[in-house]
């Protein structure tokens, strides 16, 4: 009983340090983070989507006014998270859970108010979902590659080294390691040791900035991959190993497995593991369908306009 509530208090940090994720209503962004088992949106987005205000930043900090003096009995259930910006930079954003949105959109005059509560009624329950039955999370992570247009074979073998990652990371938790940074340097060691690049060595071959490198590894990249991190896994748990000090040492022991691998799969097929294809081509496929679709929409309303003039 004290394991599992431990390892959902593993599972509650680590969504806490997730990034800022953003859920789109109607064409607009708005964003939002994970705290415990709920997802908490930024306030000024929705104000922004529900008024059109030019400044919502304004319209909300007014409303924040008027709902203190009246008493707003979720008002101290507005937090704070850092989600970010355009600007791609974190910043300190009003937020609020499902229950309390749905308070703070009854005193905002918009005829987007109910279509919008059954939206933000539909996102939390699948949040919900997603924790009883983590399958479902998975499948809703397939469905995201589909549609960017990943074939099944790849989205299998990515899906797969998501959950080998986390193992590890699991591992890594249990074993004193807190700070974001040694996770980064712990994989940094793997990396190196599997494919003789730091991350943002191998990304810059990709000619990759802000965007996840594993989405853009080939499959032969993501086993190679996930076989260093696999065998982290099993040495760490093997030798027990306990703070950054030795789980550095086992970080490149296990690297360094799937490194030897690597080579010699090289000397076999006659070409390096690491590709500079990337996938950045399927994200500009998707905009080009999008921009054709706005098109398309914009001719037809125009035809309909001429109708009615005629």
């Amino acid at each position: 009983m004290k394991k599992e509530q431990n390892i959902d208090k593993e599972k509650e940090d680590k969504e806490n340090k997730d990034e800022t994720h953003i859920a789109i209503f109607n064409g607009k962004s708005i964003r939002r983070k994970i705290v415990g088992d709920k997802w908490f949106f930024s306030v000024v987005d929705i104000v922004g989507v529900l008024t059109e205000s030019s400044i919502p930043k304004r319209y909300w900090s007014d409303l924040k006014i008027k709902l203190k003096e009246e008493g707003f009995e979720s008002y101290d259930k507005i937090v704070q998270l850092k989600l970010k910006a355009g600007d791609g930079k974190e910043y300190e954003t009003d937020c609020a859970d499902t229950e309390g949105i749905f308070r703070i959109i009854q005193s905002i005059p918009s005829k987007k108010a109910e279509p919008f509560k059954r939206w933000l009624a539909k996102v939390g329950y699948e949040r919900i979902q997603e924790i009883e039955n983590p399958e479902l999370a998975q499948e809703r992570i397939k469905k995201l590659y589909e549609l960017k247009g990943y074939s099944k074979d790849w989205i299998d073998k990515r899906l797969r080294g998501i959950a080998i990652r986390q193992n590890l990371t699991d591992e890594w938790k249990n074993r004193d390691i807190k700070e974001e940074i040694e996770y980064a340097i712990l994989t940094n060691e793997i990396s190196k040791a599997t494919f003789g690049k730091t991350i943002e060595e191998y990304k810059r071959i990709k000619k990759l900035d802000k965007e996840n490198l594993r989405d853009h590894m080939d499959e032969l990249e993501l086993i190679f991959g996930m076989l260093g991190e696999k065998v982290t896994t099993e040495i760490t748990i093997n030798k027990n190993a306990q703070g950054f000090d030795e789980c550095s040492v086992v970080a490149r022991q296990g690297g360094e497995v799937a490194g030897n691998a690597r080579k010699e799969a090289e000397e076999k097929i006659g070409r390096p593991v690491i590709s500079k294809e990337n996938y950045l081509f399927l994200d500009e496929k998707i905009n080009k369908k999008k921009r054709k679709k706005v098109l398309e929409i914009k001719n037809k309303n125009g035809k309909k306009r001429e109708v009615k003039k005629v």
